[in-house]
Protein backbone atom coordinates (compact mmCIF):
# COMPACT_ATOMS: atom_id res chain seq x y z
CA UNK A 1 0.00 0.00 0.00
CA UNK A 2 1.50 3.52 -1.14
CA UNK A 3 2.06 5.78 2.27
CA UNK A 4 2.09 9.27 1.80
CA UNK A 5 4.92 11.49 3.78
CA UNK A 6 3.54 13.80 5.94
CA UNK A 7 4.25 17.43 4.95
CA UNK A 8 6.48 19.37 6.95
CA UNK A 9 5.59 21.70 9.83
CA UNK A 10 6.11 25.07 9.44
CA UNK A 11 8.43 25.31 12.33
CA UNK A 12 10.72 22.31 11.23
CA UNK A 13 11.43 24.14 7.95
CA UNK A 14 12.12 26.97 8.98
CA UNK A 15 14.59 25.37 11.46
CA UNK A 16 15.97 23.65 8.36
CA UNK A 17 16.16 26.96 6.52
CA UNK A 18 18.22 28.66 9.45
CA UNK A 19 20.43 26.10 9.30
CA UNK A 20 21.53 25.80 5.49
CA UNK A 21 22.14 30.15 6.17
CA UNK A 22 24.11 29.71 8.62
CA UNK A 23 26.18 26.56 7.01
CA UNK A 24 26.46 28.86 4.19
CA UNK A 25 27.64 31.80 6.55
CA UNK A 26 30.33 29.77 8.29
CA UNK A 27 31.65 28.94 4.68
CA UNK A 28 31.87 32.45 3.38
CA UNK A 29 33.83 33.80 6.52
CA UNK A 30 36.16 30.45 6.75
CA UNK A 31 37.15 31.51 3.41
CA UNK A 32 37.59 35.15 3.97
CA UNK A 33 39.71 34.41 6.75
CA UNK A 34 41.95 32.06 5.04
CA UNK A 35 42.80 35.45 2.14
CA UNK A 36 45.41 37.35 3.57
CA UNK A 37 45.35 40.91 5.26
CA UNK A 38 45.35 43.75 3.15
CA UNK A 39 49.08 45.70 4.30
CA UNK A 40 49.24 49.21 3.64
CA UNK A 41 52.55 49.96 2.52
CA UNK A 42 54.91 51.70 4.46
CA UNK A 43 55.54 55.52 3.86
CA UNK A 44 58.79 57.22 2.51
CA UNK A 45 61.53 57.91 4.98
CA UNK A 46 64.45 59.74 5.85
CA UNK A 47 68.12 58.12 7.65
CA UNK A 48 68.87 60.34 10.75
CA UNK A 49 71.83 59.91 13.45
CA UNK A 50 70.12 59.10 16.78
CA UNK A 51 71.95 57.66 20.28
CA UNK A 52 72.80 54.23 20.16
CA UNK A 53 72.18 54.21 23.82
CA UNK A 54 71.69 56.43 27.02
CA UNK A 55 74.35 59.15 27.19
CA UNK A 56 75.54 62.01 29.78
CA UNK A 57 75.87 65.75 28.99
CA UNK A 58 79.52 65.84 28.23
CA UNK A 59 79.97 62.58 26.44
CA UNK A 60 82.64 62.67 23.28
CA UNK A 61 80.48 60.65 20.87
CA UNK A 62 82.26 57.83 18.81
CA UNK A 63 80.68 56.18 15.94
CA UNK A 64 79.56 53.58 18.73
CA UNK A 65 77.57 55.89 20.72
CA UNK A 66 75.80 56.83 17.15
CA UNK A 67 73.54 54.73 14.33
CA UNK A 68 71.25 55.45 12.13
CA UNK A 69 67.74 55.32 12.28
CA UNK A 70 64.98 56.33 9.69
CA UNK A 71 61.85 58.75 10.53
CA UNK A 72 59.10 59.88 8.21
CA UNK A 73 60.39 63.24 6.60
CA UNK A 74 58.00 65.23 8.49
CA UNK A 75 59.41 64.33 11.70
CA UNK A 76 62.56 64.81 11.15
CA UNK A 77 63.94 68.11 13.15
CA UNK A 78 66.04 70.82 11.51
CA UNK A 79 69.79 70.27 12.64
CA UNK A 80 69.44 66.69 11.61
CA UNK A 81 71.74 64.81 9.83
CA UNK A 82 72.65 61.68 8.04
CA UNK A 83 76.09 61.00 8.28
CA UNK A 84 77.46 59.64 11.57
CA UNK A 85 80.94 61.35 10.57
CA UNK A 86 79.27 64.73 11.04
CA UNK A 87 78.78 64.33 14.81
CA UNK A 88 81.82 61.82 15.69
CA UNK A 89 84.28 63.54 17.86
CA UNK A 90 81.75 66.06 19.40
CA UNK A 91 80.86 66.77 22.87
CA UNK A 92 77.07 65.96 23.86
CA UNK A 93 75.69 69.70 25.38
CA UNK A 94 73.42 67.92 27.49
CA UNK A 95 72.33 64.35 28.33
CA UNK A 96 70.39 62.00 25.44
CA UNK A 97 68.34 59.22 25.59
CA UNK A 98 68.65 56.12 23.04
CA UNK A 99 67.07 56.70 19.99
CA UNK A 100 66.93 60.55 20.45
CA UNK A 101 68.11 62.23 17.35
CA UNK A 102 71.24 64.29 17.84
CA UNK A 103 71.02 67.84 16.19
CA UNK A 104 73.23 70.47 15.63
CA UNK A 105 72.18 72.30 19.37
CA UNK A 106 72.53 68.89 21.52
CA UNK A 107 76.10 69.46 20.77
CA UNK A 108 78.68 72.27 21.27
CA UNK A 109 79.11 74.37 18.78
CA UNK A 110 77.93 77.29 16.66
CA UNK A 111 74.31 75.53 16.75
CA UNK A 112 74.55 75.46 20.40
CA UNK A 113 75.59 79.42 20.55
CA UNK A 114 73.08 80.41 17.87
CA UNK A 115 70.40 80.40 20.46
CA UNK A 116 71.82 82.27 22.57
CA UNK A 117 69.51 85.30 24.07
CA UNK A 118 70.19 88.83 22.16
CA UNK A 119 73.09 90.59 24.07
CA UNK A 120 74.08 86.97 26.02
CA UNK A 121 77.40 84.74 24.88
CA UNK A 122 78.82 82.10 26.08
CA UNK A 123 81.50 81.88 29.02
CA UNK A 124 83.24 79.01 30.75
CA UNK A 125 83.45 78.75 34.38
CA UNK A 126 85.86 75.94 35.61
CA UNK A 127 84.92 74.74 38.93
CA UNK A 128 87.64 73.90 41.39
CA UNK A 129 85.50 71.00 43.26
CA UNK A 130 84.62 68.23 40.92
CA UNK A 131 82.25 66.96 42.99
CA UNK A 132 80.19 70.31 42.82
CA UNK A 133 80.46 70.29 39.01
CA UNK A 134 78.73 66.76 38.86
CA UNK A 135 75.59 68.03 40.83
CA UNK A 136 75.36 70.64 37.99
CA UNK A 137 72.62 69.23 34.69
CA UNK A 138 72.77 71.51 31.31
CA UNK A 139 69.43 74.01 31.47
CA UNK A 140 69.97 74.20 35.34
CA UNK A 141 70.20 78.57 36.65
CA UNK A 142 73.28 78.95 38.74
CA UNK A 143 75.05 81.60 40.44
CA UNK A 144 78.56 81.76 40.34
CA UNK A 145 80.86 82.60 43.74
CA UNK A 146 84.36 83.47 43.40
CA UNK A 147 86.70 83.48 46.74
CA UNK A 148 89.79 85.54 46.48
CA UNK A 149 93.20 83.77 48.65
CA UNK A 150 93.14 85.25 52.19
CA UNK A 151 89.16 86.34 51.89
CA UNK A 152 86.91 84.42 54.41
CA UNK A 153 83.21 85.85 52.19
CA UNK A 154 82.79 84.67 48.55
CA UNK A 155 80.97 87.19 46.11
CA UNK A 156 78.88 86.81 43.44
CA UNK A 157 79.72 87.29 40.06
CA UNK A 158 76.95 85.43 37.91
CA UNK A 159 73.85 85.37 39.34
CA UNK A 160 71.03 83.03 37.64
CA UNK A 161 73.19 82.18 34.67
CA UNK A 162 71.85 79.27 32.08
CA UNK A 163 73.87 76.13 31.86
CA UNK A 164 74.71 75.43 28.76
CA UNK A 165 77.22 72.87 28.71
CA UNK A 166 77.22 71.04 32.51
CA UNK A 167 80.56 68.86 33.10
CA UNK A 168 81.01 65.09 32.50
CA UNK A 169 78.73 63.39 35.10
CA UNK A 170 80.80 60.04 34.32
CA UNK A 171 83.51 61.49 36.94
CA UNK A 172 86.12 62.19 34.34
CA UNK A 173 89.84 61.88 35.63
CA UNK A 174 91.52 64.84 37.14
CA UNK A 175 93.75 64.94 34.07
CA UNK A 176 90.86 65.56 31.85
CA UNK A 177 90.90 69.13 30.27
CA UNK A 178 87.35 69.05 30.71
CA UNK A 179 87.42 68.12 34.64
CA UNK A 180 84.75 71.38 36.70
CA UNK A 181 84.39 73.00 32.90
CA UNK A 182 80.84 74.63 32.52
CA UNK A 183 79.58 76.54 29.76
CA UNK A 184 76.76 79.07 30.95
CA UNK A 185 75.32 82.07 29.16
CA UNK A 186 75.77 85.43 30.32
CA UNK A 187 75.52 89.28 29.11
CA UNK A 188 79.25 90.33 28.32
CA UNK A 189 79.90 92.44 31.12
CA UNK A 190 79.35 89.07 33.49
CA UNK A 191 81.17 87.38 31.61
CA UNK A 192 84.16 90.06 32.02
CA UNK A 193 84.02 89.38 35.52
CA UNK A 194 84.11 85.70 34.99
CA UNK A 195 86.98 86.27 33.06
CA UNK A 196 89.11 88.30 35.62
CA UNK A 197 87.33 85.88 38.99
CA UNK A 198 89.23 83.12 37.18
CA UNK A 199 92.25 84.15 37.11
CA UNK A 200 92.52 85.15 40.62
CA UNK A 201 90.00 83.31 42.52
CA UNK A 202 88.03 79.86 43.23
CA UNK A 203 84.85 79.33 41.84
CA UNK A 204 82.29 77.35 42.79
CA UNK A 205 78.32 77.41 42.20
CA UNK A 206 75.08 77.39 44.52
CA UNK A 207 72.07 76.46 42.57
CA UNK A 208 69.20 78.62 43.61
CA UNK A 209 65.46 78.08 43.84
CA UNK A 210 63.21 78.08 40.91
Amino acid sequence: MLRLRRPLSPLHLLRQVAAAVLLALALVLSLRGGSAPAVEAPGPTSPVVVASADLPAGTRLTATDLEVGRLPPALVPAGATSAVDAVAGRVLAGAVRAGEVITDVRVVGAGLTALLPAGQVAAPVRLADLAVAALVRTGDRIDVLATRDGEAAAVVVAADALVLVAADQRAPPVEDAAAGLLVVAVDGETAARLAAAATSSTLTVTLPPP
